[in-house]
C-alpha cells in the first residue's frame, strides 16, 4: 500500500518514529566529539565543566539573591540589554546662552533679521533686542510707517530715513527716545506724526529735517535737546520768529547750522543772527535776498567770531561794504557768496589778503568763465567755485563728481541695518 493511502494512525506513528531517529543521530553527533563532550551528554554534568566549555563570550549570570539561590543551585539569569550610546554630536541651539546668540545675529542683515524674528517667541525677543537695532537705514522706501514704528520702539539711536513717504504713524511714544542721530529729509511725513516723534526726543545731537513743514511745537521740542551739535533746517517752514530764538538760546553748543532758503521774513532773520551761540563755527544763512543787512552781519560776526565757514549767497543786499565786517572773522576758511550781485568782481581780488586762511571761495553767478582765470591767478592758494552743494550740517553731502558711486552714509557714518530697496 502506498503511503499516501495509509490511514491517519499510522501516519501519525510513522512520524513519532522518524523524530525518534532523527534523535539518536544527533545524540551519536556529540558523542564522537571527545570526552568532554561524552561527560557533557549526561544528565549529572558538573558545574565545572559546563564553565570550562561555555564559550568566552557568554558569561553565566549568577544571581545570589532571594531563596531559589539557597545551597548554590545553579541558576540562568538574562542579561539587561546595554542602552545605545548617543553618537550625534550636534547642539541644539537652545543650549546657547543669549550673549552668544546676540553676538552671532550682530552680523545678520536687516532682511535675514526679520526673517529669523518668526522662528519662535525667543528668537523674536532676541531679533529685537535693542543691542541689534543701534543704527537702522530706511532710506527711500513707501509706506514706511509701520516698519518706523517699530524701529522705534526698539531704542534706535542712529536712525536714517530720508527720501521716505510716511502715511499716518499713529506712534504714541510711553518714554523718551534714544536717538541720537536722525535724518528725515526731503521725506514725507505728516507734521502731527513729527510732532510725536520730535516730542520724545531728549538727547539728538545730529539732526536733519530738511524740506518739511515744522511747527512751534516741533521747534520748542528740538529745544529741549541741550546737547545739540548739528542741525539742519534748510528749506522748512511753518514755525515763528520767537520759537526759533528760544530754540537757538537753549542748544549753546550748536557748532554747525544750516538755516537757508527757509520761509522767512526780517524777524527770523534777525531771530537768527541775535541768538545764536558762540560755539557756532559753520553756518549756512543763504538764500535771503531781500532781508539779510549789512547790520545783520555786524552782528554775526560780533556774537559768532569763531566762524570757520560762511555761506551768504544770494543775499543781493550785501555789497563790496561788508568785507571789512567780514574780515573780522579770523579764522574764515571757506566762503560763499554767490549770487550775490551788488559785489563788484574787482573787490574780490583782494579777498586773499582779507583772509589770509582763506583757502575756499564759492562766487557762481558773479564770474565768468574768462575772468574766472585770471582770479585763480590773483589768489593761486585759494580754491574757487569747487563747491558747487553746501555741505553744512547735512548728514550727506552732495557727490562732487558724476558718475560717483552714492554712499549710504550719515554724518560719515553708515548705519549697521539697511534695507534694500
Amino acid at each position: 500500500m502506498p503511503e499516501n493511502s495509509l490511514p491517519l494512525q499510522d501516519l501519525s506513528c510513522l512520524s513519532v518514529q522518524g523524530s525518534m531517529l532523527s534523535q539518536s543521530k544527533r545524540v551519536n553527533k556529540r558523542k564522537s566529539r571527545g570526552c568532554l563532550s561524552e561527560g557533557l551528554d549526561t544528565e549529572c554534568t558538573p558545574t565545572e565543566l559546563i564553565q570550562q566549555w561555555t564559550p568566552p563570550h557568554k558569561y553565566q549570570c549568577l544571581i545570589s539573591k532571594g531563596k531559589e539561590n539557597d545551597d548554590n543551585q545553579f541558576v540562568l539569569a538574562r542579561r539587561s540589554r546595554r542602552k545605545k550610546e548617543s553618537t550625534s554630536a550636534a547642539i541644539s541651539w537652545d543650549h546657547f546662552p543669549d550673549e552668544l546668540l546676540l553676538r552671532i545675529l550682530f552680523y545678520f542683515p536687516l532682511h535675514d533679521l526679520l526673517k529669523m524674528s518668526k522662528v519662535c517667541k525667543r528668537w523674536h525677543r532676541l531679533a529685537f533686542d535693542e543691542s541689534l537695532w543701534h543704527s537702522v537705514d530706511l532710506e527711500g522706501l513707501t509706506h514706511v510707517g509701520p516698519a518706523l514704528q517699530q524701529v522705534l520702539k526698539t531704542g534706535v539711536r542712529r536712525l536714517r530715513c530720508p527720501h521716505s513717504f510716511v502715511e499716518e504713524l499713529h506712534f504714541t511714544g510711553t518714554g523718551p527716545l534714544q536717538i541720537v542721530q536722525m535724518d528725515l529729509s526731503s521725506s514725507i511725513i505728516l507734521t502731527s506724526d513729527l510732532e510725536s516723534i520730535i516730542g520724545c526726543c531728549r538727547l539728538l545731537e545730529y539732526l536733519s529735517v530738511e524740506g518739511l513743514r515744522l511747527s512751534d511745537k516741533i521747534i520748542s521740542s528740538l529745544a529741549m535737546n541741550p546737547n545739540m551739535q548739528q542741525l539742519n533746517l534748510c528749506g522748512c517752514s511753518g514755525f515763528s520768529a520767537p520759537a526759533l530764538a528760544d530754540l537757538l538760546k537753549s542748544c549753546s553748543r550748536l557748532e554747525h547750522l544750516n538755516i537757508s532758503w527757509c520761509e522767512f521774513n526780517n524777524d527770523h532773520v534777525k531771530s537768527v543772527v541775535n541768538n545764536l551761540s558762540s560755539c557756532v563755527t559753520h553756518l549756512n544763512l543763504s538764500g535771503y535776498r531781500e532781508t539779510l543787512t549789512l547790520d545783520d552781519v555786524k552782528v554775526l560776526v560780533e556774537r559768532c567770531p569763531h566762524i570757520q565757514t560762511l555761506d551768504l549767497s544770494d543775499s543781493t543786499l550785501l555789497m563790496a561794504d561788508s568785507f571789512p565786517v567780514l574780515a573780522q572773522l579770523q579764522h574764515l576758511m571757506h566762503l560763499s557768496l554767490s549770487r550775490c550781485y551788488h559785489i563788484h568782481l574787482a573787490a574780490l581780488t583782494d579777498l586773499a589778503k582779507t583772509f589770509p586762511l582763506l583757502c575756499l571761495l564759492d562766487v557762481f553767478g558773479l564770474v565768468n568763465d574768462s575772468h574766472l582765470k585770471s582770479l585763480k591767478k590773483e589768489m593761486p592758494n585759494v580754491c574757487i567755485n569747487s563747491r558747487p552743494f553746501s555741505s553744512i550740517a547735512r548728514p550727506t553731502p552732495a557727490c562732487q563728481l558724476i558718475g560717483c558711486p552714492v554712499e549710504h552714509i550719515m554724518w560719515n557714518r553708515k548705519c549697521r541695518l539697511r534695507f534694500n530697496v
